[in-house]
C-alpha cells in the first residue's frame, strides 16, 4: 500500500508552487562592503532571488523527489502542472542568465539540465565545391561589368 499523497487536489499542488517561487524570488541575504569614503565596512540586508528547481520544490515541500515523481508526474490527473513546474524552471533559468543574475560562466552546466549545449556542429553538410564554383562565377561577372 503506497503513502498517502501530500497534495490532494491539483490546486493544493498549484498553491504550494507558488508559495515556492515566492520563497526563491525574495530571499534575503546579508552582504558587506568596504566604504573608501568612510573607511568601515558596511553591512546591508539585500534582496536576492535563487533559481527555481523541482528538487528545491521538493524539499520546501517537504517530500522527496522519487515520491514527488512517483505520485505527482505518473498521474495524468497532476501531468498539466507538474510538466508547467518544469516549463517554469527552464524559463526562470534562462531568464536568470539573460539578465546576469546568475553568472554566465554557469551557463553551460545549469542549462545542460535541459536540453542545451555549449557545443557547436562542426559537420559541415553540403559540397563546398558547389559553392566555390558559385562565388567564382559571381567574381568573374563582377570583373567583366567594369
Amino acid at each position: 500500500m503506497g503513502r498517502s499523497r501530500k497534495f490532494s487536489s491539483v490546486k493544493a499542488l498549484e498553491d504550494k508552487w507558488e508559495e515556492y517561487k515566492k520563497y526563491c524570488d525574495n530571499q534575503m541575504v546579508l552582504t558587506h562592503d568596504f566604504s573608501s569614503k568612510n573607511s568601515e565596512f558596511i553591512s546591508k540586508e539585500l534582496r536576492r532571488s535563487v533559481t527555481y528547481t523541482i528538487e528545491g520544490f521538493c524539499v520546501f515541500a517537504g517530500i522527496s523527489r522519487a515520491a514527488f515523481y512517483e505520485r505527482y508526474g505518473n498521474n495524468e490527473k497532476f501531468a498539466d502542472i507538474v510538466t508547467r513546474m518544469k516549463e517554469e524552471c527552464e524559463v526562470d533559468a534562462r531568464k536568470k542568465f539573460e539578465l546576469s543574475i546568475i553568472p554566465p560562466q554557469l551557463a553551460g552546466l545549469w542549462m545542460s539540465k535541459y536540453g542545451y549545449t555549449t557545443k557547436t556542429d562542426t559537420n559541415i553538410s553540403g559540397d563546398l565545391t558547389v559553392e566555390q564554383t558559385k562565388l567564382d562565377g559571381i567574381i568573374k561577372q563582377m570583373c567583366s561589368d567594369r
